[in-house]
Protein backbone atom coordinates (compact mmCIF):
# COMPACT_ATOMS: atom_id res chain seq x y z
CA UNK A 1 0.00 0.00 0.00
CA UNK A 2 2.85 2.43 0.74
CA UNK A 3 4.45 1.82 -2.68
CA UNK A 4 1.65 3.47 -4.65
CA UNK A 5 2.26 7.04 -3.38
CA UNK A 6 6.02 6.68 -4.00
CA UNK A 7 5.41 5.36 -7.50
CA UNK A 8 3.07 8.28 -8.23
CA UNK A 9 5.61 10.76 -6.89
CA UNK A 10 8.34 9.21 -9.05
CA UNK A 11 6.14 9.34 -12.15
CA UNK A 12 5.22 12.98 -11.45
CA UNK A 13 8.89 13.97 -11.09
CA UNK A 14 9.77 12.11 -14.30
CA UNK A 15 7.00 13.87 -16.25
CA UNK A 16 7.97 17.27 -14.84
CA UNK A 17 11.58 16.76 -15.91
CA UNK A 18 10.53 15.69 -19.41
CA UNK A 19 8.20 18.63 -19.78
CA UNK A 20 10.83 21.23 -18.86
CA UNK A 21 13.48 19.85 -21.18
CA UNK A 22 11.62 19.20 -24.41
CA UNK A 23 8.48 21.34 -24.53
CA UNK A 24 8.77 24.29 -26.92
CA UNK A 25 7.39 27.54 -25.58
CA UNK A 26 4.71 29.42 -27.46
CA UNK A 27 6.00 32.60 -29.06
CA UNK A 28 5.34 35.72 -27.02
CA UNK A 29 4.11 39.05 -28.25
CA UNK A 30 6.29 40.10 -31.15
CA UNK A 31 8.16 43.41 -31.26
CA UNK A 32 7.61 44.14 -34.94
CA UNK A 33 9.59 47.38 -34.78
CA UNK A 34 12.74 45.27 -34.29
CA UNK A 35 12.24 43.82 -37.80
CA UNK A 36 12.10 47.21 -39.58
CA UNK A 37 14.84 48.01 -42.08
CA UNK A 38 15.62 51.62 -42.90
CA UNK A 39 17.56 52.14 -46.11
CA UNK A 40 19.54 55.07 -47.42
CA UNK A 41 19.15 53.79 -51.00
CA UNK A 42 16.12 52.60 -52.94
CA UNK A 43 14.74 49.28 -51.67
CA UNK A 44 13.86 46.57 -51.17
CA UNK A 45 16.73 45.32 -49.01
CA UNK A 46 19.02 42.65 -50.38
CA UNK A 47 18.26 39.31 -48.84
CA UNK A 48 18.31 35.58 -49.35
CA UNK A 49 16.62 34.13 -52.41
CA UNK A 50 12.87 33.71 -51.95
CA UNK A 51 12.51 36.36 -49.24
CA UNK A 52 9.70 38.86 -49.82
CA UNK A 53 9.57 42.40 -48.50
CA UNK A 54 6.84 44.98 -47.98
CA UNK A 55 7.28 48.67 -47.28
CA UNK A 56 5.27 51.41 -45.72
CA UNK A 57 5.81 54.98 -44.62
CA UNK A 58 5.90 55.68 -40.90
CA UNK A 59 3.90 58.72 -39.84
CA UNK A 60 5.55 61.94 -38.73
CA UNK A 61 5.12 62.50 -34.99
CA UNK A 62 4.65 66.11 -33.94
CA UNK A 63 4.33 67.34 -30.37
CA UNK A 64 2.36 70.51 -29.72
CA UNK A 65 3.05 72.35 -26.45
CA UNK A 66 0.90 75.25 -25.26
CA UNK A 67 2.03 77.31 -22.28
CA UNK A 68 0.49 80.21 -20.43
CA UNK A 69 3.13 82.97 -20.13
CA UNK A 70 2.68 85.88 -17.70
CA UNK A 71 2.87 89.25 -19.46
CA UNK A 72 2.44 91.39 -16.35
CA UNK A 73 2.09 90.73 -12.62
CA UNK A 74 -1.07 91.42 -10.71
CA UNK A 75 -1.26 94.99 -9.38
CA UNK A 76 -2.11 95.49 -5.73
CA UNK A 77 -3.04 98.54 -3.70
CA UNK A 78 -1.22 99.57 -0.51
CA UNK A 79 -3.43 97.20 1.52
CA UNK A 80 -2.44 94.19 -0.66
CA UNK A 81 -5.77 93.81 -2.46
CA UNK A 82 -5.60 92.91 -6.15
CA UNK A 83 -6.50 95.95 -8.24
CA UNK A 84 -5.71 94.37 -11.61
CA UNK A 85 -5.18 90.64 -12.18
CA UNK A 86 -2.05 89.28 -13.78
CA UNK A 87 -2.15 89.18 -17.56
CA UNK A 88 -1.24 85.99 -19.44
CA UNK A 89 -1.09 84.97 -23.07
CA UNK A 90 -0.76 81.55 -24.69
CA UNK A 91 2.35 80.47 -26.55
CA UNK A 92 2.11 77.39 -28.75
CA UNK A 93 5.10 75.57 -30.22
CA UNK A 94 5.40 72.45 -32.32
CA UNK A 95 8.34 70.09 -32.34
CA UNK A 96 8.95 67.20 -34.73
CA UNK A 97 9.70 64.10 -32.66
CA UNK A 98 9.97 61.70 -35.61
CA UNK A 99 10.14 62.33 -39.36
CA UNK A 100 8.19 60.35 -41.94
CA UNK A 101 10.30 57.62 -43.41
CA UNK A 102 10.00 54.58 -45.59
CA UNK A 103 10.58 51.32 -43.74
CA UNK A 104 10.90 47.79 -45.07
CA UNK A 105 9.94 44.55 -43.37
CA UNK A 106 9.74 40.90 -44.35
CA UNK A 107 6.31 39.72 -45.38
CA UNK A 108 4.63 36.64 -46.77
CA UNK A 109 5.20 36.42 -50.52
CA UNK A 110 2.34 37.44 -52.87
CA UNK A 111 1.75 33.84 -54.01
CA UNK A 112 1.02 32.90 -50.37
CA UNK A 113 -1.71 35.55 -50.06
CA UNK A 114 -4.48 33.27 -51.32
CA UNK A 115 -8.18 33.57 -50.53
CA UNK A 116 -7.75 30.80 -47.95
CA UNK A 117 -4.74 32.53 -46.36
CA UNK A 118 -6.57 35.86 -46.08
CA UNK A 119 -9.64 34.11 -44.63
CA UNK A 120 -7.32 32.56 -42.03
CA UNK A 121 -5.89 36.02 -41.32
CA UNK A 122 -9.42 37.37 -40.85
CA UNK A 123 -10.26 34.41 -38.59
CA UNK A 124 -7.15 35.05 -36.45
CA UNK A 125 -7.97 38.76 -36.18
CA UNK A 126 -11.59 37.92 -35.36
CA UNK A 127 -10.45 35.57 -32.56
CA UNK A 128 -8.62 38.57 -31.04
CA UNK A 129 -11.65 40.86 -31.33
CA UNK A 130 -10.11 43.05 -34.04
CA UNK A 131 -12.18 41.95 -37.05
CA UNK A 132 -15.96 41.71 -36.65
CA UNK A 133 -17.26 41.18 -40.19
CA UNK A 134 -17.92 37.88 -42.00
CA UNK A 135 -14.90 36.12 -43.48
CA UNK A 136 -14.47 37.08 -47.15
CA UNK A 137 -10.93 36.02 -48.00
CA UNK A 138 -10.34 39.50 -49.45
CA UNK A 139 -7.72 41.96 -48.24
CA UNK A 140 -10.32 44.72 -48.03
CA UNK A 141 -10.40 47.94 -45.98
CA UNK A 142 -11.88 46.36 -42.80
CA UNK A 143 -9.26 43.60 -42.90
CA UNK A 144 -6.47 46.14 -43.40
CA UNK A 145 -7.80 48.29 -40.53
CA UNK A 146 -7.88 45.29 -38.18
CA UNK A 147 -4.39 44.26 -39.29
CA UNK A 148 -3.10 47.80 -38.69
CA UNK A 149 -4.52 47.76 -35.14
CA UNK A 150 -2.91 44.37 -34.44
CA UNK A 151 0.50 45.40 -35.77
CA UNK A 152 0.46 48.93 -34.26
CA UNK A 153 0.21 47.39 -30.78
CA UNK A 154 3.46 45.61 -31.63
CA UNK A 155 5.41 48.56 -33.03
CA UNK A 156 4.55 48.46 -36.75
CA UNK A 157 2.12 51.10 -37.97
CA UNK A 158 1.16 49.37 -41.24
CA UNK A 159 -1.80 47.66 -42.86
CA UNK A 160 0.52 45.36 -44.82
CA UNK A 161 1.06 41.96 -43.21
CA UNK A 162 4.53 41.48 -41.78
CA UNK A 163 6.13 38.07 -41.44
CA UNK A 164 6.45 38.60 -37.67
CA UNK A 165 2.72 39.27 -37.32
CA UNK A 166 1.89 36.30 -39.55
CA UNK A 167 4.02 34.10 -37.29
CA UNK A 168 2.39 35.41 -34.12
CA UNK A 169 -1.06 34.87 -35.63
CA UNK A 170 -0.10 31.28 -36.47
CA UNK A 171 -0.42 31.76 -40.23
CA UNK A 172 3.15 30.81 -41.15
CA UNK A 173 5.67 28.52 -39.52
CA UNK A 174 7.76 29.72 -36.61
CA UNK A 175 11.40 28.78 -36.19
CA UNK A 176 11.47 27.30 -32.66
CA UNK A 177 15.25 27.36 -32.66
CA UNK A 178 15.60 31.12 -32.61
Amino acid sequence: MRCAPLALLGAALFLAACQQAGTPQAPGRADLSADLVRLTVAGPPKGPEGVCWASDVTPMVIETVTEQVMVSDARRDKDGRVVAPAVFHSETRQKILQDREQVWFRSPCPQEMTVEFIASLQRALKARGLYVLPLTGEMDAPTRAALRRFQAERGLESDRLSLGAARELGLVTTDLGR
